[in-house]
């Protein structure tokens, strides 16, 4: 392909992409394909003579399109947002053209100073303590991460590390702690780093208190081992709960341990002044990780991430030695969009979920167990069975998305706002579509 093919088919591949947000609506939210559809579709080896393009986009159509699962669909409301916006798009095809990388042994001025620079915007968008921005006077600084997970396991390797240089004690007797119900996500990463993670127990809002963080603590204590990191959510997976950090902070600080908080969602909600009370204690972490690639309508991946100590953890603040210029996309988005067109955003989003949270309270066979941000979890009265035979239903017909989840050891159904094209029809049609699957 030379320039002048790359120019037209560019051009047709945008046609493409805006052709399918503008018809997304009118998309299968989910996919009817059985497992290994893909197998005789195409051959079994890459051709020797290229294709021409107009027969890759033929079999975009034919292969690959019936197969996509639509995350962007105003009917998917399964899972978390994984955002998407024009900004975005534009940001990641430029990042593909430049094709630039940035090592730590060869820095790209221009990938380092802007991922520096966009790292300060957000620390000021979400009003995170100044010691986390690069441009501080102390130690402090953030970047750019793929995802919350790898946040996760890069901030347990760092309070390993640190605690194994002040106090030499032996990798073995390391012990980290973290809600129930914390992503699975930070269950693998103790394992990747080798520390053990312990899981505590929440209370009836699904949070993790102090008391209970430091009776674990002591109890560890009490049997030769060393805690060394707490991982505290704020906006879990499951429900959307968030750890009590201002408890949780001051027994951090009067161990010695090492503080990280997740706010891969909810984090984005911080933008909002009126949510920053959810955040209370964040002071007393040494390092905090929130994804715009699942809220701030950044294409994925771009996953913040900050330090209150970067340079005492050089060797930690990535795992690949290269990097992509993902703050260009970041760049764009912050541009075009404003601060207040982000909150604008989020704020709709969650008027979206009240919206629909008012239409199940208002059935009197249905009840809501909790709801938090963009997400509701409701159910069927009565027997969990109810709700399972709901739930099938509603995956067979396919015209919504929703998904499972065990609340207080009851099957829930977790309805969440994720499209930026979700409007309040869509939410009357996925309502009624609950209702017309009800016995």
């Amino acid at each position: 392909m030379n320039c002048a093919e790359f120019r037209k088919f560019g051009k047709e591949i945008i046609d493409y992409i805006a052709d399918y947000c503008d018809t997304i609506r009118q998309r299968q939210v989910v996919s009817s394909v059985e497992p290994g559809y893909l197998k005789n579709l195409l051959p079994a080896e890459a051709p020797e003579a290229g294709d021409s393009w107009p027969q890759v986009l033929q079999d975009l159509n034919r292969v690959i399109a019936p197969g996509l699962t639509h995350w962007h669909s105003p009917n998917f409301h399964a899972y978390y947002p994984t955002a998407n916006s024009y900004p975005g798009i534009v940001g990641e095809l430029l990042s593909a053209g430049l094709g630039i990388i940035s090592t730590d042994q060869f820095p790209n001025p221009a990938c380092v100073e802007l991922e520096r620079k966009m790292m300060d915007w957000l620390a000021k968008i979400l009003d995170l303590p100044k010691e986390f921005m690069n441009s501080s006077d102390g130690p402090g600084g953030g970047f750019i991460q793929n995802a919350a997970s790898e946040s996760t396991l890069v901030a347990l390797l760092a309070a390993k590390n640190r605690i194994i240089l002040e106090t030499g004690v032996e990798e073995g007797n390391l012990v980290a702690y973290t809600s129930e119900q914390s992503n699975s996500s930070v269950e693998k990463a103790g394992l990747l780093a080798s520390v053990t993670m312990r899981l505590l127990r929440t209370d009836e809002k699904g949070q993790l208190r102090g008391e209970v963080l430091k009776e674990a603590i002591n109890e560890d204590i009490r049997m030769g081992l060393t805690p060394c990191c707490v991982i505290a959510t704020l906006g879990t997976t499951g429900t959307c709960s968030f750890d009590q950090l201002d408890e949780i902070g001051p027994i951090c600080q009067q161990f010695k341990i090492w503080l990280h908080v997740d706010a891969a969602y909810a984090g984005s909600a911080f933008a909002c002044p009126e949510y920053r009370h959810l955040m209370k204690g964040v002071e007393f972490a040494d390092s905090f990780n929130f994804n715009p690639h699942k809220w701030m309508l950044v294409n994925s991946d771009c996953s913040a991430m900050w330090f209150r100590d970067i340079q005492s953890n050089e060797l930690f603040i990535q795992i690949p030695d290269s990097r992509r210029f993902r703050a260009l996309k970041l760049w764009f988005v912050l541009r075009i969009y404003g601060v207040e067109g982000i909150r604008t955003h989020i704020r709709g989003q969650i008027a979206l979920a009240k919206f629909f949270q008012c239409l199940v309270e208002s059935d009197q066979r249905f009840e809501v167990c909790t709801a938090s941000m963009g997400l509701v979890c409701f159910r069927l009265k009565g027997e969990d069975g109810r709700t399972k035979e709901l739930l099938d239903r509603l995956a067979k017909r396919k015209n919504i998305f929703v998904m499972p989840y065990y609340y207080q050891s009851r099957l829930v159904i977790r309805f969440v706002i994720c499209s930026r094209f979700t409007e309040e029809k869509d939410v009357v049609f996925a309502w009624r579509e609950i209702k017309s699957q009800v016995e």
